[in-house]
C-alpha cells in the first residue's frame, strides 16, 4: 500500500478554555464561585474587584481607635471620587465571540454595579463583637473551683471532667479509669466514686451520667414541685421500664407499675421535662448560613424574580496595565492576562444570567407553588425547562445545583422544585413534592391517640384523588423524619 498525502475538510466540537472556564464558573456554588474568584484575582493582577469583602471589616488602628472603611461606591457622589479611589476602567479592545464584537464598557467596565446602595439604616451599622463561648468543661471545673479545695481532690475531678463526652455522659467506668492511673499515686476506687457523686451534682442535671437512663433518674429526682409518688413512678419508668416507655409500650407499663392512665400521664409529662443530652447545650455548634442567589417577592402583576446583589462581585481590568499594553509596554503574557479577564468578566456575567434565566422560567411554572404553598407544587422535570429556554439538560442541573431562592415561604435549593409525578385518578399528574407535604398536614392533624398508619394515610390521598401505595406513603413519610405509626401514639 503507497503512502500519500490528503486534504481533508471537517467539522467537530472543541471545549476552547474560554467555554471551559464558564462551565466550570456555572457549576460552583457561592461559596466556592468567590473562593475561586480570589484565586484567580491573585494569580491575575489585570483583574481587579471593586466590592473587596474586607472594605465593611473593622480595622485596629495604630493608636488603638477602631475604625470601619467605607463600602466601595458609597462615599462619594458620581461625579466625584475619592483620591485614593481606582482609576477608570481602560478602554482596551474586547474580546471577539463569533465575529460580533462586545461594547468596551461591557469588557471592561464594572459588573454587577446595579443596585448596591447601602440602606439608610446601616449607615451607622457596626459589627457585632461574639460573646466567649464555655465550654461543658470550663463550666463544670468553675463550679470544682468553688466546691473543693485540696489539690487532690480538684485532680481527681478534673480526670472525670476530662471523661466526659459532648452530652456529659461518662464514656469510661470508674474502673478502667482507675487502672490508668499509676499505682504510685495510691488512688482508690472509693475517691473516683466520691468524685463522680459530686460532679453529678453540678450543673447541668444529669451531667456524668453513664447512661440514658442514670441521666433521666438524676434530672427527676432534682425536679422540684414533683409529687412523691409520680416522681417513684418515673424513676421506676427510666431505670426499669425505658426501653417500653421508647417504644410507647403504654399497656405493658401499666401493668408493669400496676396504674391507670391519668398516674401514668403524669409520670410521662415529669419525664418529659428532662433532658437526655445535658451537655449539649456547652456545644460550640456553628451555623450553617446560605446566602441566596435569587429573590422572589410579589409584585403588581406577579411574582417578581432577581439576582441577589450581594452575590455577586464586581470586576473589571486594571487601567494601568491595560494602557500599558495599548502602548506596547507590556510583555506577551500580560496580553494573555488581560483576555483571560475579559473572559472570566464576560463568563461571570453569563453566569449570573443564566441563572436568572433558569429561575425565572421555574417561577412561572410553579406559581401556585408560590401562591399557595407546597401542597400545590406541580410536577417538574429538568428536560421542560431545558426545551423552554434552549439550553442543555445539564446546563439546567448545573444551574440549579448549591444554587438557592429566598421565597415568601422559606429558602430552597433550585433542585426543590423539580420532582417526580404520581398519577391521579383523573389521569392527571401530582407532584411527590405536594404529597409530602400533604402527608406532613396529615400527621399534623392526627388524633394523638389514634394515630394514621400508613394505609390510612394511602387511603386518605386516595379520596383525594392520588394513586399511591402504601410503601410508598411509608418512603415518603421515612424521608420526613416522622416516626411510625406505633412511635407517635400517646395517652
Amino acid at each position: 500500500m503507497k503512502q500519500s498525502l490528503q486534504l481533508r475538510t471537517s467539522q467537530h466540537l472543541a471545549l476552547t478554555p474560554q467555554l471551559q472556564q464558564s462551565i466550570r464558573l456555572l457549576q460552583l456554588s457561592t461559596l466556592e464561585l468567590h473562593q475561586e474568584l480570589e484565586q484567580l484575582l491573585t494569580d491575575n493582577p489585570l483583574l481587579e474587584r471593586l466590592d473587596d469583602p474586607l472594605d465593611r471589616s473593622v480595622r485596629l488602628l495604630a493608636d488603638g481607635a477602631i475604625s470601619q472603611a467605607p463600602a466601595a461606591g458609597d462615599a462619594a457622589p458620581d461625579n466625584a471620587a475619592p483620591a485614593d479611589a481606582p482609576a477608570p476602567a481602560a478602554e482596551a479592545e474586547p474580546a471577539y465571540e463569533g465575529g460580533e464584537s462586545e461594547s468596551v464598557a461591557e469588557a471592561d467596565g464594572d459588573w454587577g454595579d446595579t443596585g448596591r446602595g447601602k440602606a439608610p439604616e446601616d449607615d451607622d451599622a457596626r459589627p457585632q463583637l461574639e460573646a466567649h463561648h464555655c465550654s461543658l468543661r470550663e463550666h463544670l471545673l468553675e463550679q470544682m473551683r468553688v466546691t473543693l479545695q485540696e489539690p487532690r481532690d480538684r485532680a481527681l475531678m478534673e480526670l472525670i471532667v476530662d471523661a466526659l463526652d459532648d452530652n456529659g455522659y461518662l464514656d469510661e467506668s470508674l474502673e478502667e479509669i482507675h487502672a490508668r492511673l499509676p499505682l504510685e499515686l495510691d488512688v482508690e476506687l472509693d475517691e473516683l466514686q466520691t468524685s463522680l457523686t459530686l460532679l453529678q451534682s453540678f450543673d447541668p442535671a444529669g451531667v456524668g451520667a453513664r447512661g440514658a437512663a442514670e441521666c433521666l433518674a438524676l434530672q427527676i429526682r432534682r425536679l422540684p414541685g414533683v409529687p412523691l409518688v409520680t416522681r417513684r413512678m418515673a424513676l421506676c419508668i427510666v431505670e426499669k421500664h425505658l426501653a417500653w416507655f421508647a417504644q410507647r409500650e403504654f399497656t405493658k407499663l401499666k401493668k408493669a407499675l400496676d396504674c391507670d392512665d391519668e398516674d401514668l400521664r403524669e409520670a410521662q409529662a415529669v419525664i418529659r421535662q428532662c433532658n437526655p443530652h445535658p451537655g449539649a447545650a456547652f456545644a460550640a455548634d456553628v451555623s450553617d448560613y446560605v446566602v441566596p442567589d435569587v429573590v422572589v417577592r410579589k409584585g403588581r402583576n406577579g411574582w417578581i424574580v432577581m439576582l441577589n446583589n450581594d452575590v455577586m462581585p464586581r470586576l473589571r481590568v486594571n487601567s494601568l496595565y491595560a494602557s500599558l499594553l495599548r502602548q506596547g509596554k507590556g510583555e506577551t503574557q500580560m496580553s494573555a492576562q488581560l483576555q483571560e479577564a475579559k473572559w472570566l468578566i464576560k463568563n461571570m456575567r453569563q453566569r449570573f444570567d443564566t441563572i436568572l434565566r433558569v429561575a425565572q422560567a421555574i417561577v412561572e411554572r410553579q406559581k401556585n407553588f408560590f401562591s399557595h404553598g407546597a401542597v400545590a407544587m406541580r410536577p417538574l422535570v429538568l428536560r421542560e425547562i431545558a426545551d423552554t429556554l434552549g439550553l442543555h439538560e445539564s446546563t439546567i442541573s448545573r444551574v440549579t445545583t448549591q444554587k438557592y431562592m429566598l421565597t415568601p415561604h422559606g429558602m430552597f435549593e433550585l433542585k426543590y422544585f423539580f420532582g417526580s409525578h404520581v398519577a391521579t385518578e383523573a389521569g392527571g399528574e401530582a407532584s411527590s413534592t405536594a404529597i409530602r407535604a400533604l402527608i406532613v398536614q396529615l400527621t399534623g392533624a392526627e388524633d394523638p391517640k389514634n394515630p394514621l398508619s400508613d394505609s390510612k394515610i394511602a387511603d386518605m390521598l386516595g379520596e383525594q384523588g392520588m394513586v399511591i401505595a402504601r410503601r410508598t406513603v411509608a418512603k415518603y413519610r421515612e424521608a420526613l423524619k416522622i416516626p411510625p405509626v406505633s412511635l407517635r401514639k400517646s395517652l
